[in-house]
């Protein structure tokens, strides 16, 4: 089932996840499927549970959609249950970012390279482990949701001020997407 996207304005965007108890949250597979199915359709490459309305500590990310250009992430699909991330490297790089959340906003976020990262997956496993290049950059972005963050959080004064108007357009419902979506009206 397709999920509507949360749009920037909306609360619960802004709001620091809570973790869940993965054995017993209701219909926690379910979830996980939908989610990997509205980020699909909306041609992303990871959600996070408050951009579907839900303050807890979730993330898919599905990087097979650029297998294509870098075919190590071939049929790569992960869920992320209660991450953390327990340290990062020195190493950073920028990169253009975009998210589902905030449509039509691309800016250069500087984030470290590589991370360690301790998470749950969809088949609750525990996972303890250094993850780098595309995927921890998509990582620390979905991360940042779970903590109430968006990456325009990450860009200069100077950058904000340029992309405002589009944010306060957004804020008040206006915006156009070819996705499911829940403005804030």
């Amino acid at each position: 089932m397709i999920l509507p996207m949360y749009i920037f304005g909306q609360p619960v965007l802004r709001k620091v996840a809570s973790e869940i108890n993965p054995k017993e949250y209701p219909g926690l597979q379910e979830l996980i499927q939908n989610m990997y199915e509205t980020n699909r359709k909306a041609d992303g490459v990871g959600l996070a549970g408050p951009q579907v309305g839900l303050a807890i500590r979730l993330f898919i990310v599905d990087l097979d959609v650029i297998s294509d250009d870098q075919p190590e992430y071939k049929g790569f699909q992960h869920a992320f249950i209660n991450p953390e991330i327990l340290e990062s490297s020195e190493e950073t790089c920028n990169f253009e970012e975009g998210c589902l959340s905030v449509p039509g906003i691309h800016e250069s976020v500087k984030r470290p390279e590589r991370v360690h990262v301790k998470y749950i997956d969809e088949n609750l496993v525990e996972h303890d482990e250094w993850i780098d290049g595309f995927l921890a950059r998509v990582f620390q972005h979905e991360y940042d949701h779970l903590d109430g963050k968006l990456f325009i959080d990450h860009v200069s004064s100077f950058r904000k001020q340029l992309i405002k108007s589009k944010l306060l357009a957004m804020a008040k419902g206006k915006i156009s997407t070819t996705y499911k979506c829940k403005p804030n009206r």
